[in-house]
């Protein structure tokens, strides 16, 4: 042991290097990183950040950083109304930040500010790659492909169970002039799990998949700055490959999440996908409703013809069949003729004879021979004779 080593205490060299880190690192600075980790406790938020390696992978350095309570009540409001999101893990930011050592509890970056448009940027950033690599894919369009049956009423509904805006869509589908079936899948719709928890979903519905005509998914209200759990990749592609047409009702007019892009349509809330759905049932009756009064109309027209034909042959029938009945009297008439004059009796009575053998009339001599029988028959009586 070194006896000309200066011996501390515990406390007093940590608080040897607080006042060194006061007097060298007094002014504050801008990072960048990455959260790894963020909650709050007692109105203070505490964070993990982490900064990666070039290919994101590896961490390649680490610190620990806090926002008292009584600047964090001021930065997380005007943060969640400029992003529209939750500070939550993943997400990268730029803080300004102030180095602290406390002898009891060790060192930590004190957090001062947080700029938005920084963790805007990389959102937007992270959309476009997303919707990028969905186009790659050549999924981005699936869902638009699929049509929807013309009778939609077996609805598979992924919501939260408590949601009050599952209640209006299932309430506005019940009091509707349809037959409409509705089957809730309940899922997270905010905060941490929304991906894994729709998937699991969606999962469910696919292996009864022929018992459904489409899928509608709803939120229900919920913080603006809940949306980042509908922006993830996994959970478009699989809404984008999903068998089924898929209705979203998950934000408000100008929150359109990846989600939505990907569907095969975009409403704004959970009633608006129930009218929807009404809206095209009423179409598609109203359809029906004017076809058949056409085919009533068509017929009715058809049976008209067919009765006005029907009565013109009604009265030109009997007429019709009058002539053909005169004209074959006439036929009988003229055959009738034909068959007098050809009376062999008219030609006995001109002095003709006719002579028979064996009951047949001989127009040859040469077919009798010497010993044949024939009788002649005149107009006033017969003569029998043998040829010899």
């Amino acid at each position: 042991m070194n006896e000309s080593s200066p011996r501390l205490s515990l406390y007093q060299l940590n608080h040897l290097v607080h006042n060194i880190l006061e007097q060298e690192l007094s002014t504050e600075y801008w990072v960048e990183a990455e959260l790894s980790e963020c909650r709050e406790s007692r109105g203070h938020c505490y964070m993990e950040l982490i900064e990666r390696d070039q290919q994101g992978a590896t961490p390649i350095a680490r610190a620990s950083a806090k926002c008292w309570a009584s600047r964090w009540q001021l930065l997380r409001p005007h943060f969640e109304r400029a992003t529209g999101l939750h500070l939550a893990p993943g997400m990268k930011v730029l803080l300004k930040v102030g180095a602290q050592f406390h002898e009891a509890f060790g060192f930590s970056w004190i957090v001062s500010d947080i700029d938005p448009t920084y963790t805007l940027g990389d959102q937007a950033r992270r959309r476009q790659e997303i919707i990028r690599q969905l186009k790659d894919e050549g999924v981005f369009d699936l869902q638009r492909e699929l049509q929807l049956p013309l009778f939609c009423l077996n609805i598979a509904v992924i919501s939260s169970q408590t949601a009050a805006g599952y209640g209006d869509f299932a309430a506005q589908l019940n009091d509707s002039p349809f037959a409409f079936r509705t089957q809730l899948f309940p899922a997270v719709m905010q905060g941490e799990g929304v991906e894994q928890s729709i998937i699991a979903a969606l999962n469910h519905i696919n292996n009864d998949c022929d018992a459904f005509d489409c899928v509608v998914i709803i939120r229900g209200g919920g913080a603006t700055s809940d949306m980042s759990g509908f922006d993830t990749l996994a959970l478009a592609e699989n809404v984008a490959n999903f068998p089924l047409p898929i209705i979203t009702g998950i934000g408000h007019d100008r929150d359109e999440c990846i989600l939505d892009m990907v569907s095969h349509r975009r409403v704004k809330t959970p009633t608006a996908a129930a009218a929807f759905l009404i809206d095209m049932a009423q179409e598609c009756m109203n359809f029906l409703n004017e076809a058949q009064a056409l085919i009533v109309r068509q017929t009715l027209q058809k049976l008209s013809i067919l009765g006005a034909q029907l009565n013109t042959i009604s009265t030109t029938l009997p007429l019709l069949a009058e002539r053909r009945i005169t004209a074959e009297r006439h036929k009988i008439s003229i055959t009738e003729e034909k068959l007098k004059a050809s009376d062999p009796k008219l030609l006995l009575k001109r002095g003709y004879s006719i002579t028979y053998s064996q009951g047949k009339i001989i127009r040859d001599p040469e077919n009798l021979k010497q010993g044949d029988h024939i009788e002649t028959l005149f107009e006033k009586g017969t003569i029998q004779s043998e040829i010899i």
